[in-house]
């Protein structure tokens, strides 16, 4: 042990300490980021006491597969006029430029900012 202590305290070892502490770090650093993007995330659901079937149909997930993305950018030219990222919480009108930056995969759309609001979202106050 009294070596050990001895090598620690000599300035050679000293500087290999900090390389090893360095390495160690940069190599925890990785892989907590690797652990982060693993992880199967489901999204929010918000779920109300008296809510109905019929609205929690508007409630996407992350996870849900690209078809009821693909038909949430469809039903937009059938007269939805609001819209929403499935990330966010607010919604903002088709004509908002708030909301110009939400990639059309991740977009939800609305018919009315009454079925928005029931969904769980808020109006952007860009968009007022």
């Amino acid at each position: 042990m009294e070596k050990i202590k001895q090598f620690f305290q000599s300035e050679k070892g000293k500087d290999i300490m900090i390389v090893m502490i360095v390495i160690l770090v940069g190599l925890g650093s990785f892989e907590l980021g690797r652990l982060s993007k693993e992880a199967n995330r489901e999204g929010i659901k918000i779920e109300y006491p008296n809510q109905n079937q019929a609205e929690t149909a508007n409630v996407i997930s992350a996870t849900e597969s690209p078809n009821i993305l693909q038909n949430n950018k469809i039903s937009n030219s059938t007269g939805k006029t609001f819209f929403a990222s499935n990330r966010g919480s607010k919604y903002y009108s088709i004509s908002c430029s708030a909301g110009k930056t939400i990639k059309q995969e991740n977009r939800v759309y609305f018919t009315t900012g009454e079925e928005a609001e029931v969904a769980g979202y808020t109006l952007s106050s860009s968009c007022n």
